[in-house]
């Protein structure tokens, strides 16, 4: 069964923010509240963990998964950033935007696009996940959570425990914190292009 915790979505309690992290490394797979929608989360080279977000999503390898930062400086070690979009993602983050580029050697080939051998990159703009990433010293590799067949992620903490109590160790209660989805934007070319518009405010990418 997955452990329920209930953390203040403006002053994150750091004992329980703690208890989260040791869950994340010893191997779990944890819900957690981002600024967009609750997201599905582990550790960035646990493959089981992967795989886990890869079933319950029904994902196929075509799929970008993301690796939510802390900051600007910790995006730098896993994407290949030019200074021309450095300054554009300083503007932007944190905030409710992905950011795909060019992976770096330090991103574990099995999340990088099949293909592309790109991956998604954000600073999310709320305090449990930010919590969370500066207690863990990593990213987070992170899908939004979002079941098969929805057309929308799931927003109730309580729902989440009724279908994933026995798919992932911990559901975080950080309250209501939206439901939708990132701003998707393809960073491969010198001009940014909008793949999938969402919170963020794409007239801020010009």
């Amino acid at each position: 069964m997955a452990q329920f915790l209930q953390i203040h979505p403006e002053s994150p309690q750091s004992r329980l923010i703690a208890q989260a992290v040791a869950i994340v490394r010893k191997g779990g797979l944890i819900v957690y509240p981002t600024d967009s929608s609750y997201a599905l989360g582990c550790q960035i080279g646990d493959k089981q963990a992967t795989d886990r977000i890869r079933e319950i999503r029904r994902l196929d390898d075509k799929h970008n998964f993301t690796l939510v930062c802390r900051d600007l400086s910790e995006i730098a070690t896993y994407a290949k950033v030019s200074n021309q979009h450095y300054r554009l993602l300083k503007t932007l983050t944190p905030g409710p935007y992905t950011f795909i580029h060019e992976a770096t050697k330090q991103v574990p080939r099995r999340l990088q696009h099949a293909k592309r051998k790109t991956i998604g990159i954000r600073v999310p703009d709320h305090p449990i996940a930010l919590a969370l990433l500066e207690a863990l010293g990593e990213p987070l590799m992170s899908s939004t959570l979002q079941m098969p067949g929805d057309d929308l992620p799931l927003t109730d903490p309580y729902d989440m425990r009724d279908l994933l109590d026995h798919q992932v160790a911990l559901i975080i209660d950080g309250g209501f914190c939206g439901m939708e989805p990132t701003t998707v934007v393809d960073m491969e070319e010198d001009e940014p292009r909008v793949v999938r518009q969402g919170k963020g405010d794409a007239a801020l990418l010009k």
